[in-house]
């Protein structure tokens, strides 16, 4: 309704303004309601339009309000993923990557190494984000680190998923299990489950509704960058968010 009060108006306004550059007499509230509908049943496309404009922005809005209400929270882009680094959560380094992405393989060395400089000022927190469409062991991949996890060794089934990146695949998925000394019979329950498909799932739609559209990608704080950083991109990242 406000809408429509609000096209309607816009319509008057344009129409007051032609009258006067026209030197007309003024119209009577009747006279102004009927030249206004008359205008719109000639041009249908005038509410298309400013409703479809309207509603970008409200969406654009609404998507620029929950980008700052996550990244400003901390807690908000954690949820109950991974963390390694800084319990003090102050500076958050969110990860959005692929198991099966070359580029997050590239990137995994560079965040390791970061983080083993400024692991007592930064928190890094994994979201997953499996691009399944080009990567088809991306998303086994995510929800066997998921179940790593349920048995607190995330990070170094992480690291092992990256360093042997081409061997991806059941078989490496039990090998890492046992080799971690997991409950290999626990774990394949757990990365079958309907609860790994939902982490999962809930990591990649977060990072849709922050824009993410390829991995790797990272917020820190509410700063972003994408692609196979640097050590130099994600120091220069610290520095900004430090000032």
């Amino acid at each position: 309704m406000k809408v429509i009060q609000r096209l309607l108006l816009l319509v008057c306004l344009v129409f007051l303004c032609w009258g006067c550059g026209n030197a007309q007499p003024k119209l009577s509230d009747a006279e102004l309601e009927a030249k206004v509908v008359e205008v719109i049943k000639k041009n249908p496309q005038i509410i298309i339009e400013s409703v479809q404009k309207y509603q970008e922005e409200q969406a654009r809005v609404q998507t620029q309000q929950r980008f700052q209400q996550v990244v400003g929270q901390p807690a908000n882009i954690i949820r109950q993923s991974p963390v390694t680094g800084s319990p003090d959560r102050k500076i958050v380094l969110a990860e959005f990557s692929d198991f099966q992405c070359p580029f997050c393989a590239r990137a995994h060395g560079t965040v390791k190494q970061f983080m083993e400089k400024h692991k007592s000022t930064v928190t890094l927190t994994y979201k997953h984000f499996p691009l399944t469409s080009i990567h088809p062991e991306a998303l086994p991949a995510a929800k066997a680190s998921w179940a790593a996890q349920q048995q607190n060794k995330f990070w170094e089934f992480h690291d092992q998923l990256f360093t042997q990146q081409q061997k991806l695949g059941e078989e490496l998925y039990v090998q890492l299990a046992e080799n971690l000394g997991l409950d290999v019979e626990r774990f394949n329950q757990d990365r079958q489950s309907q609860a790994a498909e939902d982490a999962v799932v809930a990591d990649f739609n977060l990072g849709r509704e922050l824009g993410i559209q390829g991995t790797p990608a990272f917020f820190m704080n509410d700063r972003f960058i994408a692609g196979a950083v640097s050590l130099q991109e994600l120091e220069q990242l610290l520095a900004e968010v430090n000032k």
